[in-house]
């Protein structure tokens, strides 16, 4: 099928701001990691830009920037990162091709519970261990199911028993003691004002996807050519 055609039926999902309850996808079973393709991505390089929130992910100097926009706890965002475009996105990374500047969000935790903010505090703690991608492999692969606060310190130290190198005591502590409490407040601050409605959005060298083409992003077998599309002229978009 043409990829106008299959654009033309795209329906996005999203856990939207005002979302109360979900179910997640719970894709743990064996060959789970292999699906993800996240195998080589230590060494990618990763690192906190000068604005304090965005964690950049990638070759800097790669000439498309992805901006991506994520809630741990969003059901949507585990569906793109495991059997969506993630899988995509990561190899154009790896060809360095592509650079991805995340903003973790945690408006999921204003329904109730602290798992998002719990979440995103040991993101943080991790890339200060440079093990961020693959705990953020771990957060999405294994993300609790249902809408209960599964991101307890407990579970979150347990994720990183399968990061090599993450777990000791300044990351231990870290997670504990909500050690990046402001990181998270800001990084929740710079969610809203870069107008994002919902998780997973993303923005394309700065420019928002539009609402109508999201289902995009749970099509690995088309986003890369729509990136290319997008890229050339998105008045070419059907």
């Amino acid at each position: 099928m043409a990829l106008g055609a299959v654009l033309l039926m795209l329906a996005a999902a999203a856990c939207g701001t005002r979302s109360s309850g979900y179910a997640a996808a719970d894709d743990t079973g064996p060959g789970a990691r292999d699906r993800a393709g996240w195998s080589r991505m230590s060494a990618i390089p990763e690192r906190l830009l000068p604005d304090g929130t965005t964690i950049l992910v990638g070759d800097p100097s790669a000439p498309i920037t992805l901006s991506l926009y994520e809630d741990p706890r969003c059901p949507s965002c585990s569906d793109f990162e495991t059997s969506g475009a993630g899988p995509t996105v990561r190899r154009l990374v790896l060809e360095r091709r592509v650079q991805v500047r995340y903003t973790l969000a945690s408006f999921l935790d204003r329904d109730g519970g602290q798992g998002s903010k719990k979440a995103v505090n040991a993101l943080r703690a991790a890339l200060d261990q440079d093990r961020f991608v693959e705990l953020h492999e771990r957060v999405f692969l294994l993300q609790p199911t249902g809408a209960q606060d599964g991101f307890t310190d407990d579970y979150l130290l347990r994720l990183a028993d399968g990061v090599d190198g993450l777990r000791g005591k300044a990351f231990d502590s870290a997670v504990r003691d909500m050690s990046h409490r402001r990181f998270v407040a800001a990084s929740q601050q710079r969610f809203d004002a870069d107008g994002a409605t919902g998780t997973p959005s993303m923005k394309i060298d700065g420019q928002w996807l539009p609402e109508d083409y999201g289902g995009v992003l749970y099509e690995p077998d088309i986003f890369e050519d729509f990136l290319v599309l997008f890229r050339e002229d998105p008045e070419l978009l059907p």
